[in-house]
């Protein structure tokens, strides 16, 4: 089924301002990777997208931490004098934490600020946006701010989803699971799965 404005809005109302614009993008990405086939991959997919997004108003990474944030997130990264000196530094909070890992360059070289999470789903790192681009002929890695336009972000989220299995885990309700693959760990679940059960309910209705 195609998803509306109105179904957006009664599963996030704080989508309400954006809503409208992402209506057409989402479904067409749906469509693209096999979202669309039920009802079960939809809901997982926009409740894992809306938690990823603040519900479609974010599609950039937030990196304004604070010293104490730093350590509880990232505290491996980091120098105990450091954390004080790092905070609220969103470019050099990226370059430390992304430096020398998929695909990124030393953190003198910028690539974890310029390769930091974008889009529906965060996709982040040099190799991921390679790979993304190549999948979606767009070329991200020169021109990551793609990313943060609707249909861009909507076929990046969509293309990470089918690339990692997640339909097939929508199919058998392993939500958790798809939230681990996405987020590495179980971080905002409650949120997901608050979203989730709001998805089924408004498509169930439908």
């Amino acid at each position: 089924m195609s998803i509306s404005k109105e179904n957006l809005v009664m599963i996030a109302p704080a989508s309400a301002s954006v809503a409208e614009s992402f209506v057409e993008p989402l479904n067409a990405a749906m469509d693209e990777f096999e979202i669309s086939v039920n009802e079960k991959r939809q809901a997982a997919f926009l409740a894992q997208i809306l938690h990823e997004s603040t519900s479609l108003t974010h599609l950039e990474e937030n990196l304004n931490y604070s010293a104490d944030a730093l350590k509880n997130y990232f505290g491996s990264h980091f120098k105990p004098e450091e954390f004080a000196v790092f905070a609220r530094q969103k470019e050099k909070i990226a370059n430390r934490v992304y430096a020398n890992r998929m695909g990124n360059g030393p953190e003198t070289s910028g690539d974890g600020y310029k390769y930091r999470g974008r889009g529906l789903i965060q996709l982040t790192g040099k190799d991921n946006y390679k790979e993304c681009g190549d999948a979606l002929r767009l070329n991200l890695v020169n021109d990551p701010e793609l990313l943060k336009e609707s249909v861009s972000a909507c076929r990046s989220a969509a293309w990470f989803w089918k690339k990692h299995g997640l339909n097939e885990l929508a199919d058998k309700d392993h939500f958790t699971e798809i939230t681990h693959k996405i987020n590495g760990g179980k971080i905002g679940l409650v949120e997901r799965k608050n979203f989730w059960a709001k998805a089924k309910e408004v498509f169930g209705s439908s």
